[in-house]
């Protein structure tokens, strides 16, 4: 045990509100009397790095204790960072990181729970600890513990999210796909795809998701990883056509990285030359699990990781008016993105590519969280 401190304001996670939080361990003389001695909670349930069925987790810790009979009540902290700090804690309009409550009654028993009253974070890690107050005293924090949030995915106005691990997804799948337990979906052929179709259309945003199975010498030389479109028709020939390729065999050059983009017109072609593809030649390990971004507005840029927090290994884009000489924005409506392409089945060019797998896909007019999808590491 040591001397008690009292507790400084923190604050409270919220949808709109980032400031920081100020500290918590402001020390105190002695209550008159003598000093209060206060023992820490435990952490009861979950277990450590339990996965969570719920958004809402209740969290259990068995009681501290006291040397004084007075009503003791408790604090418990949730956070996507495991040293509880606020600074740049992600916050967006979906749903929360950080939960903090501070007056919650010591439960009979012999334990006390807490659970939020709002949604926590999708398939993230979070960290949580609890600690118990007695006439202004706090004793020290419990033990930290991690859990994952519920794998589940949403499509809401200018945001969507797909984890795709769980064996589920929000798209719509086509053709012979398969769920591949702890990695996501499988495309099996270049004639298959997952299409979402937008909430609303984005003309500014992010498309990014983990890929695994690309490897040299595919076979097709257009092969689309990721697209978009204004239809669910032939992408081939939609004036939005957007694609990123992972090319094959004849690739122009074989196994190069390229992409192609119209902006509302085959005028407004974005695609790089043959120059920038041969710098671009790779060869993918088709057991790494490869972070794929794209991000539009007035141009296009395609940023390649290995892994999604590991080295950049390709990062390429042209806006509109570089290219051609003309600005405009994409901004296809309604707005379709695809796992894959659609195009395979007409046979213009090449479709999706095949073995992909699929996972942690993100869509939005904002920036992808930090720790959205941290629940998914390791697997």
């Amino acid at each position: 045990m040591r001397r008690l401190y009292l507790m400084s304001v923190l604050c409270v996670a919220s949808l709109a509100l980032a400031s920081a939080c100020g500290k918590s361990d402001t020390p105190l003389a002695p209550t008159q009397g003598g000093a209060l001695n206060l023992t820490a909670p435990t952490p009861a349930s979950p277990a450590e790095a339990a996965q969570m069925t719920t958004l809402r987790p209740t969290l259990v810790v068995n009681n501290g204790a006291s040397d004084k009979s007075d009503p003791k009540v408790y604090e418990f902290q949730i956070s996507d960072k495991s040293d509880f700090s606020t600074a740049g804690s992600d916050r967006f309009a979906a749903y929360k990181v950080l939960a903090h409550s501070t007056n919650v009654p010591e439960g009979s028993g012999g334990t006390t729970s807490y659970t939020p009253d709002f949604d926590l974070q999708p398939t993230t890690r979070l960290y949580w600890r609890a600690r118990m107050l007695q006439n202004g005293l706090a004793s020290d924090w419990s033990t930290t513990r991690s859990l994952n949030t519920a794998l589940v995915g949403y499509n809401r106005p200018g945001e969507l999210y797909d984890p795709l691990v769980n064996g589920s997804t929000i798209g719509t799948p086509v053709g012979s796909t398969t769920f591949v337990a702890g990695k996501g979906i499988k495309i099996n052929d270049s004639n298959s795809y997952v299409r979402y179709q937008l909430a609303q259309p984005l003309p500014a945003g992010e498309f990014s998701m983990e890929i695994e199975g690309l490897h040299p010498n595919g076979p097709g030389g257009k092969l689309r990883v990721f697209s978009m479109s204004d239809s669910a028709f032939d992408l081939f020939r939609s004036p939005y056509l957007l694609t990123a390729q992972y090319r094959g065999i004849p690739g122009n050059p074989d196994n190069s990285i390229s992409f192609k983009a119209l902006l509302g017109d085959p005028a407004l072609k974005l695609e790089p030359d043959i120059g920038v593809r041969t710098a671009s030649i790779m060869s993918l390990d088709p057991s790494h699990a490869y972070f794929w971004k794209g991000t539009w507005s007035h141009g296009f840029t395609l940023l390649i990781k290995d892994g999604i927090n590991g080295p950049t290994i390709y990062n390429y884009g042209q806006t509109v008016l570089e290219a051609t000489g003309f600005d405009a924005v994409y901004n296809p409506s309604p707005h379709f993105a695809y796992l894959g392409a659609n195009n395979g089945p007409y046979g213009e060019e090449d479709g999706s590519w095949p073995g992909a797998i699929y996972r942690n896909v993100w869509i939005s007019n904002n920036p992808r969280p930090a720790s959205l999808g941290s629940a998914l590491e390791g697997r």
